[in-house]
Order: structure tokens, then C-alpha cells, then sequence
């Protein structure tokens, strides 16, 4: 029996359509999406699918912009960036799951650099957990979220591609 309080976790999906109506409003003509490897990759796929945009999406994976890059060393599920546009002075929104210390936020805008000189990046999640160790916060986010730093928030996408929440003990 867990001693961690139970928590209601919301539709994905709902919340990537309220994530979508957060961004509307402030969504430029030539904005762009780049999701992080997996979770962002999946959330950018759905809002660039939700805002009827045209360009293709940026993937990134950070692992080697990692500043603990030396002390976890390479996962074993290390992904492709693609970055299909020029960066060079594009707005872009950068997509992820969960905003947590920033550290993988922070790897992200670095790798984005090394493909130009965006005019602007936003940030938005699908959930927020706070307790941040980095200066960063969402731009756009539907969902802020007190957990034990012991639980993780894990966002997967079923054989349908339906996105739900879990949670996961922290390794």
C-alpha cells in the first residue's frame, strides 16, 4: 500500500486542446513547433494538428546537451533531432510534456542555437510540477501540478496515438 496521496490525472488529450487554445491567440504566421523527444514530439504532432498549421514540426532529443550528460551518459533511446526550416529568426514554440527543474528546457533552447538565431521561443507543457532549478517557466500550460519529488509524470501515446497520464516511482 503507497503512503503517496492519490491524484486525479487529467485527459491528455483534453488537455492538449486547452493547451492549443492557450497558444491561439498568440500564434504568428511563421510560428514553428519543436517537440522534445517523446513526450513534446507527441504534444507538437496533436497542437500542430489542433492549430491547422502547415509547417512540418521540429523534433530534438537532448540527450547530449544534458549538463548531467557525464554522470547519466547516454540513454539507450537516443533519437534524431530533425529540424526540418530555418531557425534564423523564426518564432518558435518549444513543446514538452512536463516542465519540472528545467534542465532538459534549458539542453533544448541550447541545441536550438546550434540551428540559428530564433526571433523568439515560448514554452509550452502539458504540465507543470514546479520546483524548478533553472529560471524557466511556461509560456502555455494547462496543468500545474504539486507531486512528491519521488513520483514521476509519465505521458505515453497508446496503439491508437490517445496520449494518458501515469505515474511512475522516480529511479
Amino acid at each position: 500500500m503507497s503512503s503517496e496521496p492519490a491524484i486525479d490525472l487529467p485527459d491528455a488529450d483534453a488537455q492538449c486542446a486547452q493547451l492549443a487554445e492557450l497558444i491561439r491567440p498568440r500564434l504568428q504566421e511563421d510560428t514553428v513547433l519543436v517537440g522534445i523527444h517523446s513526450g513534446g514530439a507527441w504534444v507538437a504532432r496533436r497542437l500542430r494538428e489542433l492549430l491547422g498549421l502547415h509547417a512540418e514540426i521540429g523534433l530534438i532529443d537532448v540527450s547530449f546537451y544534458r549538463d548531467d550528460y557525464g554522470a547519466r551518459g547516454l540513454r539507450a533511446r537516443v533519437r534524431p533531432s530533425s529540424i526540418p526550416f530555418d531557425v534564423e529568426g523564426r518564432p518558435l514554440i518549444l513543446v514538452d510534456d512536463v516542465l519540472y527543474t528545467g534542465r532538459t528546457t534549458r539542453a533544448a533552447i541550447n541545441e536550438l542555437f546550434d540551428y540559428g538565431r530564433p526571433a523568439s521561443i515560448q514554452l509550452a507543457v502539458l504540465a507543470d510540477r514546479g520546483r524548478r532549478q533553472l529560471p524557466i517557466c511556461a509560456d502555455f500550460c494547462p496543468w500545474r501540478v504539486d507531486l512528491d519529488p519521488s513520483q514521476e509524470l509519465v505521458l505515453s501515446a497508446d496503439a491508437n496515438g490517445r496520449l494518458q497520464w501515469s505515474l511512475a516511482a522516480n529511479a
